[in-house]
């Protein structure tokens, strides 16, 4: 019997004389969240071709592979469903958008626009990221929602309203973990609650927010419940 080493060193020399080359072409290009730099990284798209070398001298096809996705930073491969993932900062700009929109529609929803309640909406704003707002730009928002809208204050939002939080918080939900989720409904709840109990209006608009934010009905239910309880 040959020796052990014999049968590796010729498995060695073989692996060396044949082999499998990839050839990658550059498609595409642009900015991403790369998961093992766990950071925004510039990227490139790449498909490849495969093909079977002699000597390391490609000289027979094997076929396309890819495309994936290549970190500029740290070189590794990705499959192209990690461009589905936001940028930080797109998701920063996603967050803030969405708290805004949710904040109004609290606010409108309640009716008088108490100093109370703009005060807490414009916090909640403030601390999403838009660090200019303020209780009149809040206000004056909410009056032209009404005026263009044709709504009556303190009456169920209705179809539109309910579009247009589904469009600032469903692209959003899938990104954030359930405490990220229950906090945005949390933080319309306080803005619902500070300058009294939920109308409901304000119960309609909430429950909407849970949904978009695919928190389940009896979830929502006692979540809501808890902030009523807890002293502002």
């Amino acid at each position: 019997m040959l020796p052990v080493r014999g049968r590796n060193g010729r498995g060695t020399r073989a692996a060396r004389i044949l082999g499998i080359r990839t050839v990658w072409t550059p498609v595409g290009d642009g900015e991403f969240f790369c998961p093992g730099c766990g950071g925004d990284r510039n990227y490139q798209r790449l498909t490849g071709r495969r093909r079977f070398t002699l000597l390391g001298v490609p000289v027979l096809p094997r076929g396309t592979t890819g495309p994936v996705v290549e970190c500029a930073s740290c070189r590794h491969h990705f499959d192209t469903d990690v461009l589905d993932h936001p940028t930080t900062s797109r998701f920063s700009a996603m967050l803030r958008d969405a708290v805004h929109t949710v904040a109004l529609a609290v606010l409108a929803a309640g009716g008088a626009c108490a100093r109370t309640a703009l005060e807490t909406a414009a916090s909640t704003v403030r601390a999403a990221g838009s660090n200019d707002c303020t209780e009149e730009q809040l206000a004056a928002l909410v009056e032209a929602l009404a005026a263009d809208t044709g709504r009556v204050f303190d009456q169920p939002s209705g179809a539109s309203l309910a579009i247009e939080l589904h469009e600032a918080l469903d692209p959003l939900a899938p990104h954030l973990a359930p405490a990220g989720r229950e906090s945005i409904l949390l933080q319309a709840a306080r803005i619902a609650l500070a300058d009294a109990p939920y109308t409901p209006a304000e119960r309609d608009v909430l429950t909407t927010v849970g949904a978009a934010l695919t928190i389940c009905s009896d979830d929502v239910a006692r979540l809501l419940a808890a902030a009523a309880r807890t002293p502002s």
